[in-house]
């Protein structure tokens, strides 16, 4: 029975990393705060890992077009200079420029990051309540940039706004959602945009951690409880970023802002 409740948990917390990891509300501090409601202690890098490489591959996969015409493109501007493939020739460069600055401090200073703020209960309720005030303040822009409008500023601005996520509780698609549409991009451009750069640092972030899955002790008596969430994951991720696409699509990404204020308020009343 014990073991039944344990899977059981498990199954919850994918739940919840697979429905929390496209939408502005922090896939981390949502998991900080299942596990302390479940009576969970905090799980290790793989865990951790596992769990996001579940997401990164349904993103793939609802991306997959759009990756097969950015690599295509790529190659055919490389090879002919022809002007058809320019934008998304330049689209991959402000991908790879964006993508720097959470992969250098990332590898440099996540550690230290996450010893400076907490994974706690209030460290996530605070981040919330930013994530709400920043979702907000860009209810209502509507901007014009398409993907081959972009420039080297957006592509740097949104790409230290992903490093900002860095910290426990602040959402990394919120973040770099806000931070392009803040920029002047179309709703459209910027989930895109912001999903582009959550593959390069999602690909990191697993290849680097493969070592911390294979020297975890608790791997072998947890196997199952891991491949519950990951499954469980890889499929809420898919049907949560089709649901997340079509809210942005209406531009209803403000009523994020009211979940954010409610739930940080919640957890520093009662938590």
């Amino acid at each position: 029975m014990s073991e039944m409740l344990e899977w059981l948990k498990y199954l919850i917390l994918g739940m919840i990393q697979g429905f929390t990891e496209p939408i502005p509300i922090s896939s981390s501090g949502h998991l900080i705060i299942a596990q302390n409601l479940l009576g969970m202690e905090q799980h290790g890098l793989s865990f951790e890992i596992m769990t996001n490489t579940a997401s990164l591959i349904a993103i793939l996969f609802i991306y997959r077009e759009v990756i097969t015409r950015l690599v295509k493109n790529g190659f055919g501007y490389v090879k002919t200079k022809e002007t058809q493939y320019k934008s998304d020739f330049n689209f991959i460069l402000y991908i790879i420029i964006g993508s720097i600055p959470a992969g250098v401090i990332g590898v440099l200073f996540k550690d230290k990051i996450e010893e400076i703020f907490s994974t706690s209960l209030t460290t996530v309720a605070i981040a919330l309540l930013v994530t709400g005030v920043a979702l907000w303040l860009i209810r209502n822009f509507r901007g014009v940039k398409r993907d081959g409008d972009l420039s080297v500023k957006d592509a740097i601005l949104v790409g230290l706004a992903q490093a900002v996520a860095l910290i426990p509780g602040i959402s990394r698609s919120g973040s770099t959602v806000i931070a392009s549409i803040a920029t002047g991009m179309k709703q459209d451009t910027a989930l895109r945009y912001s999903f582009m750069l959550y593959i390069p640092v999602s690909v990191g972030g697993v290849v680097l951690g493969l070592s911390d899955i294979i020297s975890d002790p608790e791997l072998q008596a947890l196997w199952l409880p891991y491949l519950i969430s990951f499954v469980t994951s890889l499929v809420v991720t898919y049907f949560s970023m089709r649901w997340f696409m079509g809210i942005m699509e209406k531009g209803n990404l403000h009523y994020f802002s009211y979940y954010c204020f409610l739930v940080g308020a919640l957890i520093l009343i009662f938590m």
